[in-house]
């Protein structure tokens, strides 16, 4: 017999957060590809926002084609509104 298991809803890491967030005031939802200090951010931020659906890649950049251009989906707007709502109230 297999256990059901209820899984519980993922939510984004404050540095997913911070990244899915400055999509929000964006034209098109772009993401940034660096920090407010000039560092990259990190890869693994973003495939794990990509993953879960809050991401996803806007185009390909042909000088820098290991660069991942992405912007934010509806389910990543809500994400991060919700987070909002959350952390307000």
């Amino acid at each position: 017999m297999v256990k059901k298991t209820t899984s519980k809803p993922v939510t984004p890491t404050a540095v997913q957060l911070n990244w899915l967030s400055c999509g929000l005031d964006q034209a098109g939802g772009k993401l940034p590809l660096f920090d407010q200090d000039g560092k990259e951010i990190s890869e693994r931020t973003i495939r794990a926002c990509i993953r879960e659906g809050w991401a996803e890649p806007w185009f390909s950049n042909p000088i820098k084609p290991d660069w991942l251009i992405c912007k934010l989906t509806d389910d990543g707007r809500e994400a991060v509104l919700a987070t909002q709502k959350t952390n307000k109230g």
